[in-house]
């Protein structure tokens, strides 16, 4: 067991103190990036499951709002399709 007789001086009680902080800053960090990873609204970059891409989903997003019909929307997910296909 560790006891502390007071010789650590000022340097040394500064740096327990900051490595402390660090390290269950890491931890912390640690869990909540995992945690993040493993929920079920977790998107990668490239890619938000099979056959869809972030690019897919703009275009979506453009139709929806109607910034694109129809055919200028399917015409530019099929070129999407062939070039990843590619």
């Amino acid at each position: 067991m560790m006891y502390w007789d007071g010789n650590m001086g000022a340097w040394g009680f500064v740096l327990m103190v900051v490595s402390f902080i660090l390290f269950w800053g890491a931890i912390i960090a640690a869990i909540v990036l995992f945690a993040r990873s493993m929920s079920p609204g977790h998107r990668g970059r490239a890619s938000n499951g099979p056959g869809g891409s972030v690019a897919e989903d703009l275009l979506a997003e453009r139709f929806a709002r109607g910034d694109i019909d129809e055919t200028e929307y399917t015409a530019r997910v099929a070129a999407l399709r062939r070039a990843r296909g590619a």
